[in-house]
């Protein structure tokens, strides 16, 4: 930027000056107008210095390029949708430049990851070059604060590999203040900025005689005086470093919990269920979800029906989305023939069900339809829902099943990630083929595992294996003493060779699978109570009292709702409160399903708690 440029000019020409140096007319201080991150060829412009310009940028790139630099520093921007992207940084992040392994590979294969965006912020392309250049200069350090979420997340596992393959010393100070995780300590924690983003400092050192790559983490929790003070007083001591060894398939920037690195060996939910997907993207909730089929038949019809500008009026669409556009939404459902066979159940929240209209195209009605999956639970099936990486700080709870397909967001009310389902069935395509292929539905389960417990134990039944990981998945220990792992990545799961214990634990599953999809006879037994008088069943408001009753209107309450009940999360989406609040203003026609619900997550509460 001009400013900062010309004031740095300013004050080095004062700083030499008291210290009795002045530059002559042939000599400048090497402090260049440059974007890093630019192409080598400026933007052409009609300003009167474009030609100054130009030839700064000339001299930048000179630097850039050819000239050895042995110590790189900065606070470099923090931007998700960077405005830096072009030929150079693609080559730049994507390739093994000079040698330096791209952050897109990971043990000699490509990343793999379904949506890798946060390789493409800034302060991750700042931190690319300084490597490349210090790489190519054979030594050097590199010293730079950013936002904090590439030492521990998934999609960095590339980057944190390659910084490791060109780099001797490795200091992490993890500053924390992420208000975005939810982290906490045993006091308030602060950002040192006013950001949201957590922050780090990271030195990285090459030229060191060293074998191997040394990784070395410290962290700092608290108000951010405490935090400033503990900068401005602490000369750099290795020794205030805890050495790490990250290793194959994340290398974490962040200490793994001692004594469970078994569980990195164990297979995912992606190993188990090889299909799977994440929930589906309507872009217009308002529109394309409904608490009925007749609601869906009359919406998809009337908004057909309109020309697009009086559609978008009429259901207070606003602009078109990138990939969902009004036009293209009615010309999908005019396309499917209006179909009420296309009116189908969808999971919007937990216990939950509501309607929408399922052409399987994406781009149509639905922005995002995930037909490749969704699909197989349009037939008789259940799916796992779980998410990949949860908040810190949060209770790791993000899992719950499904019988219908579910919408994106089915189990989070923040707006960070997204749920997968992971159905048990796959049924035969229709407009199949290969004449010879199976009419049966088949287990969406790794045939490798199959035949190992079929093998194993002659009793063994595939949807064991399906309601024996629910079960686990709902084990509060399992919860606790994995949770670093399971905020990372998806769920690994464990596997006895003890067939009683496989069995048991599968039952317990299928307690659970049951009590969750509303069909346990155990609902049988009444929990919550509607009491009042009158006939108002209108949700006017919601208020929670000390006596476990919420009222919803002057008339009407529930009895017997217990605080634990009341405050029961799932995946960070409190249940009954926020199911209640969906219902305000509307009346309360599923009284049934509302107290089936209470009981559903008593009997929750109370598996988890005995078994």
């Amino acid at each position: 930027m001009m400013a900062p440029y010309t004031v740095g000019h300013l004050k080095i020409s004062y700083l030499l000056a008291e210290h009795g140096y002045e530059l002559c007319e042939e000599k400048r201080f090497k402090l260049y107008l440059s974007n890093t991150l630019e192409p080598d060829t400026p933007q052409q412009t009609e300003l009167p210095i474009a030609h100054d310009i130009s030839e700064e940028c000339a001299l930048a790139n000179k630097v850039k390029h050819e000239e050895p630099i042995m110590v790189i520093m900065g606070n470099p921007p923090y931007s998700g949708a960077s405005e830096n992207n072009n030929a150079w940084t693609e080559k730049l992040l994507k390739t093994d430049l000079d040698g330096a392994q791209s952050y897109y590979t990971v043990d000699g294969m490509p990343l793999n990851e379904k949506n890798p965006k946060g390789l493409q912020d800034d302060y991750v392309k700042f931190l690319r070059f300084a490597q490349w250049k210090i790489h190519k200069a054979g030594k050097g350090i590199v010293g730079m604060i950013t936002n904090h979420g590439y030492l521990d997340n998934p999609t960095f596992r590339g980057m944190r590999q390659s910084l490791m393959r060109t780099f001797d010393e490795i200091y992490v100070l993890d500053l924390h203040g992420n208000s975005l995780k939810g982290e906490t300590c045993d006091s308030t924690d602060e950002n040192v900025f006013d950001i949201k983003q957590g922050t780090a400092i990271i030195l990285m050192v090459k030229g060191v005689d060293s074998k191997e790559t040394r990784v070395c983490h410290h962290e700092l929790f608290g108000l951010r005086q405490s935090k400033y003070d503990w900068l401005e007083n602490k000369q750099f001591q290795s020794g205030d470093y805890q050495e790490l060894n990250p290793g194959s398939p994340f290398y974490l920037f962040r200490p793994e919990a001692a004594g469970n690195e078994h569980y990195l060996q164990w297979r995912s939910l992606p190993e188990i269920f090889p299909l799977n997907s994440v929930g589906i993207v309507t872009a217009r909730d308002g529109l394309t979800i409904r608490d009925t089929p007749d609601q869906v038949r009359n919406t998809i019809h009337h908004f057909a029906s309109l020309d697009p500008e009086s559609a978008r009026a009429a259901y207070q669409l606003g602009k078109d989305a990138k990939d969902w556009k009004v036009e293209l939404a009615q010309k999908d459902l005019k396309d499917s023939g209006l179909s009420n066979s296309k009116i189908v159940p969808i999971l919007y929240r937990p216990f939950d069900t509501r309607y929408t209209y399922f052409t399987g195209k994406s781009g149509g009605f639905h922005c995002r339809a995930r037909n490749e999956v969704m699909r197989y639970m349009l037939e008789e099936n259940v799916g796992i829902i779980a998410r990949r990486q949860q908040l810190t700080g949060k209770e790791c709870n993000y899992v719950f099943i499904s019988k219908y397909i579910i919408s994106d967001g089915v189990i989070r009310s923040d707006n960070k990630g997204s749920e997968s389902v992971f159905p048990l069935y796959i049924y035969p395509d229709e407009q199949k083929e290969d004449i010879f292929a199976s009419d049966e539905r088949e287990y969406n389960i790794a045939s490798g595992l199959l035949e190992q417990f079929s093998r194993q134990w002659p009793q063994f039944q595939p949807e064991q294996l399906f309601y024996y990981v629910y079960a686990v998945l709902h084990s509060n220990q399992y919860r606790q003493r994995f949770a670093q792992y399971l905020r990372m990545d998806f769920p690994r799961i464990p596997f006895t060779d003890d067939y009683e214990l496989f069995g048991l634990l599968a039952g317990y599953g299928k307690e659970l699978a049951d009590i969750h999809l509303l069909k346990s006879p155990r609902l049988n037994t009444p929990i919550a109570k509607y009491q009042g008088s009158g006939s108002n069943d209108l949700v006017e408001f919601i208020k929670y009292e000390d006596k476990s009753i919420v009222q919803i209107n002057p008339d009407k309450h529930f009895e017997g709702i217990t605080p634990e009940l009341w405050n029961y999360h799932i995946g960070g989406y409190q249940v009954l409160h926020k199911y209640m609040k969906g219902h305000k203003g509307k009346s309360l026609s599923n009284l049934i399903h509302y107290c089936l619900m209470v009981i559903a997550l008593a009997l929750t509460i109370d598996i988890q708690a005995k078994k």
